[in-house]
């Protein structure tokens, strides 16, 4: 298989699962009472993820594992992105 098609696989997979997470934060806070606002939810995103992480310690004494989920999809497709560019580079200076 090719390695490019593979880390674009992942990167998709990433980004899917990151949305999902954030759609899950949101609704976790919404259930809780805190305002949030699911039009401006992508540029929200972080501000919310953050008010999750306070709001699960504060009730758990733990972070809640959406918020692991939400940071580790996004490096992950970060990562996968960043291979892609430099497999890209790579060939073509090859």
């Amino acid at each position: 298989m090719d390695y490019t098609i593979l880390m674009s696989a992942i990167c998709a997979a990433a980004v899917i699962w990151h949305i999902t997470a954030t759609i899950l934060i949101y609704e976790a806070l919404r259930k809780r009472n805190v305002k949030v606002s699911f039009l401006f939810l992508k540029f929200l995103a972080p501000k919310y993820a953050s008010q999750y992480k306070e709001i699960t310690r504060k009730e758990t004494g733990k972070t809640g594992p959406l918020f692991f989920h939400w940071i580790l999809s996004i490096n992950t497709a970060l990562i996968a992105a960043i291979l892609i560019i430099l497999d890209r580079i790579s060939q073509r200076y090859s």
